[in-house]
């Protein structure tokens, strides 16, 4: 595979940037991506959710006092904001420039999960995502501060339940746990001081706000400072410990690079985290420009939002239903702002059981057939059961190859664009399927290529980057 289709991969969501990779250089394409510029208006179909504390409280006594079909109306107004929620982001994945930005909104989202399931606020839910969206570059300290203090993670870890004399600990425990430091490197009392810390931190009309009646003054003592300390405090002292930058250079190592990353690679990069001071946006500099003149291809299985929209873009399929794509993900196990818990997703092999392979085979047979997918359809291919008729409408397909070659040289475009290595018997294969009497300029070309196209993207070395 070509360094530029690798690392448009790696870096976005499908080929797309691999002509700007090579055209602008790595870095100057980093740099773009950084200064990329994102739309802060609040979507339209946000506008009637309730946003205040006022307004959700006046939500709550009306659902109180409607009857059945009005609680319908309610409901089906919140699950629809939730689906336009999904769709809205989908489509910035899509089409933005420069994706890094929303691929790096979407490792943070899975770094401080809270789910729109267990919040059920889809105001805050897009809170959340915006404060990832305006941090994504920038600095880890402060993006963290940000993220406790938000409406969705207290409510999501029940900080709301965290009260002087009646202390909650989760919120605690996971700042420590999954978002900074990781196990190992704390006490069960630094736990329960920081449930001290964060009690009486409760929802606010733009972010979380600390209440009189249920916050404890009293001294802390977390991580062997005492003080009486409250969030962005406990934050500080996280900061200075010395093994704070580990555990999210591995998981940004994950995200983009390796299934798993080396513990010298990770300590490596987390040295120079520290050095610059926890900013995000010269550690993946660091990282894409070091990792990028390595012959590291092959190192990590694509996730399924990365499947389905390489899979879109290469086909050139046009107006794709961003709906379509949000519930493929769902079957895929990566249902947006809704993991199954605090920990995330796990990706590697998770993204390629048996189950996900087969719906993958069966998704892009449908979409190289020229037939559309359907939510029914893609329901049928999840149940085995399911004998219902289906019905398909027909699509535009198109596999962009270069129509002056022979079937050897578009067989090595291909691949040099999809497949991160070809061995012999692939090789063969490849050209039983488009053989050495190809006519590239025949009316059925596009066809025979597609056809080669479909059985590429059933390789086990499609699945990988």
């Amino acid at each position: 595979m070509k360094k530029s289709n690798l690392w448009s991969l790696r870096l976005g969501f499908s080929g797309k940037e691999s002509d700007k990779i090579e055209k602008l250089g790595l870095e100057k394409f980093l740099k773009h991506s950084y200064d990329s510029k994102f739309d802060t208006q609040l979507p339209a179909f946000l506008n009637d959710d309730p946003k205040t504390l006022i307004e959700l409280k006046e939500l709550k006594e009306a659902i109180k006092t409607a009857d059945s079909e009005e609680k319908k109306k309610i409901l089906k107004k919140e699950i629809y904001s939730a689906v336009e929620l999904k769709k809205w982001w989908i489509d910035k994945m899509r089409n933005d420039e420069f994706p890094l930005r929303e691929n790096m909104v979407c490792f943070w989202h899975n770094h401080f999960v809270s789910t729109s399931q267990k919040v059920k606020v889809n105001y805050w839910i897009y809170q959340h995502n915006m404060i990832l969206r305006e941090h994504a570059f920038g600095n880890f300290k402060e993006l963290t501060k940000q993220i406790v203090k938000s409406n969705a993670m207290v409510k999501y870890l029940d900080n709301v339940d965290n009260k002087k004399g009646k202390y909650n600990e989760n919120l605690s425990r996971e700042l420590l746990e999954l978002f900074t430091i990781g196990i190992g490197n704390y006490s069960e009392s630094d736990i329960k001081e920081g449930a001290r810390a964060l009690a009486g931190l409760n929802y606010g009309d733009n972010n979380a706000v600390y209440r009189k009646f249920a916050e404890d003054n009293s001294d802390k003592t977390y991580f062997g400072k005492t003080g009486n300390w409250k969030a962005d405090d406990l934050v500080d002292i996280i900061f200075e410990q010395k093994n704070i930058p580990y555990l999210i250079t591995r998981k940004i190592l994950k995200w983009f690079i390796y299934d798993n990353p080396s513990e010298e690679l990770v300590t490596y990069y987390g040295d120079y985290f520290r050095k610059v001071k926890f900013e995000i946006q010269p550690l993946l500099t660091k990282i894409f420009t070091e990792e990028y003149k390595k012959e590291d291809s092959g190192t990590k299985i694509k996730n399924p939002l990365v499947y389905i929209l390489q899979l879109i873009d290469e086909l050139e399929i046009k107006d794709f239903d961003n709906a379509i794509v949000m519930f493929f993900l769902k079957q895929q196990g990566m249902d947006l702002y809704n993991q199954i818990n605090v920990k995330g997703w796990d990706g590697g092999n998770s993204w390629l059981t048996s189950q996900i392979y087969l719906q993958r085979n069966n998704t892009s047979d449908l979409l190289c057939s020229g037939r559309s997918i359907t939510r029914k359809a893609l329901n049928s291919m999840a149940n085995a059961d399911d004998k219902s008729k289906v019905e398909f409408e027909k699509i535009d397909i198109k596999i962009d190859f270069d129509t002056g070659g022979n079937n050897k040289t578009i067989i090595t475009e291909l691949s040099n664009r999809l497949l991160f290595k070809v061995n012999d018997s692939i090789q063969k294969d490849m050209e039983n399927l488009l053989k050495y009497d190809f006519d590239p300029k025949d009316a059925h070309a596009n066809f025979a290529v597609t056809r080669l196209f479909n059985y590429i993207t059933k390789l086990p070395e499609y699945q990988i980057v």
